[in-house]
């Protein structure tokens, strides 16, 4: 997954290189806003909270979802959101220069705690990874059920013809009439053993090698719209799902890792700060992976600003009030 891949430095690296891979100084993020169905009692007042993020469309908006919540809760928020690749944001949280993120179980999981083979229940992912994290200075917030991971997704023209929903019954198809499934996959998912390699293997597979094209990932999306493959490889809260009408296979063999998103909070900060978790959780519960893809939709295909979208969500949700 091309979004998720980290700076070239080690999971290890000194605070300094930390800066070297994005991560400045940032700016003090100035809502004006008040509790709404959140942060009454301004539980946060006094505290000075930094918040981060890796630098795509959707961490950018779950940043700063964390931050207008900190906000309505009384504290002062500094804006470090957009760091270049996952390692810089983590190496944040865990040494202390910022204080919360918002990750994905399966990124810490793989990439930071190096682990091959993820648990296919989301839950016992998320208490895995929470479990591992204690050491390192890290504490996980309860999960959403915003999962970020891979899919295969067709148009609306080719699911009327062929009437998938699941990846077995594309392996079904891909046996009955195997010039009917051809995919459009980015290089790296046409290699990996969480990408098609796997999934083959996990669905009894046996596609042709002229049945998959392989290409970046934007032009993917537009390529699987038109027709030009039955199923591209999509990420299941990518905004042009939801714009371009897509439909996403269920992954019924739970094959594909969970990136579930939840709070992640250096572990100085939360003992300093308990409210946290009450101010958060609320806010994690409501996040989805349809409410992923209409957020992200707004900036990737609307063009609207990624701070503003936040902000509009916290406050149609009752989350905050704008004074």
């Amino acid at each position: 997954m091309t979004r998720r891949r980290g700076c070239p430095l080690l999971a290890g690296v000194l605070l300094a290189g930390v800066f070297s891979c994005g991560l400045t100084s940032g700016s003090p993020m100035i809502d004006d806003v008040e509790p709404g169905s959140i942060g009454r009692g301004k539980p946060l007042e006094g505290a000075k909270l930094t918040v981060t993020s890796k630098e795509f469309t959707e961490q950018l908006i779950l940043g700063t979802i964390m931050g207008i919540a900190f906000q309505a809760a009384g504290a002062e928020v500094v804006d470090r959101t957009g760091i270049q690749g996952s390692v810089g944001s983590r190496e944040a949280v865990v040494g202390g220069d910022a204080d919360a993120a918002y990750e994905y179980t399966g990124t810490a999981w793989i990439t930071y705690q190096g682990n091959s083979k993820p648990l296919p229940d989301p839950r016992e992912q998320w208490e895995a990874v929470r479990e591992a994290d204690r050491r390192n200075g890290v504490a996980w917030l309860e999960p959403s059920e915003l999962n970020n991971t891979y899919a295969l997704a067709m148009n609306q023209a080719d699911f009327k013809k062929y009437g998938t929903r699941t990846l077995s019954e594309v392996a079904v198809l891909a046996k009955s009439d195997p010039a009917a499934v051809t995919l459009c996959v980015e290089g790296e998912f046409a290699n990996r053993a969480d990408g098609l390699p796997g999934l083959e293997k996990a669905y009894g597979m046996n596609l042709a090698a002229g049945n998959v094209t392989q290409m970046d990932t934007g032009i993917i999306y537009t390529q699987t719209a038109e027709g030009a493959c039955t199923y591209g490889e999509v990420f299941t809260t990518d905004g042009r799902i939801k714009s371009m009408n897509l439909v996403v296979m269920e992954d019924d063999r739970k094959f594909f890792p969970n990136y579930n998103a939840a709070p992640v909070i250096n572990t100085g900060t939360l003992k300093e700060w308990p409210a946290i978790p009450g101010v958060l959780d609320p806010v994690s519960a409501k996040l989805d992976n349809e409410v992923a893809r209409t957020l992200n939709a707004k900036v990737d295909v609307d063009g609207e600003d990624p701070h503003q979208v936040a902000l509009d969500w916290m406050v149609d949700e009752g989350f905050v009030k704008e004074k």
